[in-house]
């Protein structure tokens, strides 16, 4: 019986189990430039210590201007990833595997940090112009961002930064790459009709409107080599049922291209790409259901990764034996108890089946 406590391979890697560490933003890079810091080292490095099958560091911009904010970490030069790569050491000395989300944050670039307001920053404030595939911008409540849209050439050259980011991941030590296709930001603007209305070969049919997160998932391949993971994170839904725009059934035929594409596993989120959007319940297990039907109903055997309120070791151990994914993949749960894999094979009776750090054994 596979359980959350089980391995989990992806290509020559193996996790010792299977809760995974969700990429969650610090905004914690110093000198706004995108330089991973001593936070950055000890926030993912005690999860490592605390059990985590697989750490995935957040949203990492593979350029400059595909940052959420100036404080986000980046990987579009060879510091950011000499920056990177004592981080990636640590984890895997820890036991778990390093996994790294490669991001562009498209038309919700350029803000501030959540905790500072969350608002559209001016040039004067350290703000920068965003791309996205048309010039709508993104419609803050407190302004907006200037927009340009992607020429068909600088679609080609962000799949080209993709491509460097993933080759600088490995280099680091990363064994995992994630490529980000969900919230709302770049590559889920191509994805979506939505934010995409372009008429070139990045727009209108799905095969238009997917055919950039193929490009990078082959991209990113690639750079990874045959010896290690590619996962793609989507929003299965817009949640926007009164507008064309991106469904569960889309994201079905999306993760057979990307299966094709060399990706290993498809991590399952919803949502944010506009503020419009109508969330059905945000409570445990909310987004799990479309894991399952992403693992049901595609014809291939790529992996499935659930997401969204998983809360407890019982919830988690669950999804995964019951066959409703192969991953738990827990963010917020993790920022309050970075030893949460441990703390959950312990409730489930199965201490033993874990690692604990031996300079920690007396405290479990």
């Amino acid at each position: 019986m596979v359980d959350v406590l089980s391995s989990f391979d992806v290509r020559d890697v193996t996790a010792a189990n299977r809760f995974v560490v969700s990429p969650m933003c610090q905004y914690s890079c110093d000198d706004r430039d995108g330089l991973a810091t001593d936070w950055h080292r000890v926030h993912l490095g005690s999860r490592a210590v605390g059990g985590a099958g697989i750490v995935l560091t957040e949203a990492t911009a593979v350029e400059e201007r595909g940052r959420i904010s100036p404080e986000d970490l980046g990987i579009w030069s060879d510091e950011h990833r000499d920056a990177l790569e004592p981080i990636a050491r640590f984890i895997k000395a820890q036991g778990s595997v390093p996994g790294i989300q490669l991001a562009h944050a498209g038309r919700k670039a350029s803000t501030q940090r959540p905790f500072d307001g969350y608002r559209p920053l001016t040039p004067d404030e350290g703000g920068w112009t965003a791309v996205a595939p048309t010039d709508t911008p993104y419609p803050y409540e407190a302004g907006v961002v200037e927009t340009n849209r992607l020429t068909t050439d600088e679609v080609e050259a962000i799949v080209d930064s993709f491509r460097a980011g993933a080759r600088r991941a490995k280099t680091a030590g990363f064994e995992i790459a994630e490529v980000h296709a969900a919230h709302g930001y770049l590559l889920h603007e191509f994805l979506s009709p939505v934010t995409n209305d372009r008429e070139d070969e990045y727009g209108g049919s799905f095969e238009n409107r997917t055919r950039i997160v193929r490009e990078v998932t082959e991209a990113v391949r690639d750079e990874m080599g045959e010896d290690t993971g590619v996962f793609v994170r989507i929003s299965a839904t817009d949640w926007l049922p009164d507008r064309d725009s991106w469904t569960p059934a889309q994201s079905v035929r999306l993760a057979d291209q990307l299966a094709d594409a060399g990706a290993d596993l498809i991590d399952v989120s919803t949502g944010g790409i506009h503020p419009d959007q109508q969330i059905e319940w945000t409570g445990p297990n909310y987004q799990v259901r479309f894991a399952e039907r992403i693992k049901q109903q595609t014809a291939s055997d790529i992996g499935v990764g659930a997401v969204g309120g998983i809360e407890t070791g019982q919830q988690a151990d669950a999804l995964v034996r019951n066959g409703r994914a192969d991953l738990a993949i827990v963010g917020r749960k993790f920022l309050e108890d970075p030893y949460f894999p441990l703390h959950a094979a312990r409730d489930l009776g199965r201490f033993d089946e874990i690692d604990t750090p031996k300079q920690y054994g007396r405290g479990f």
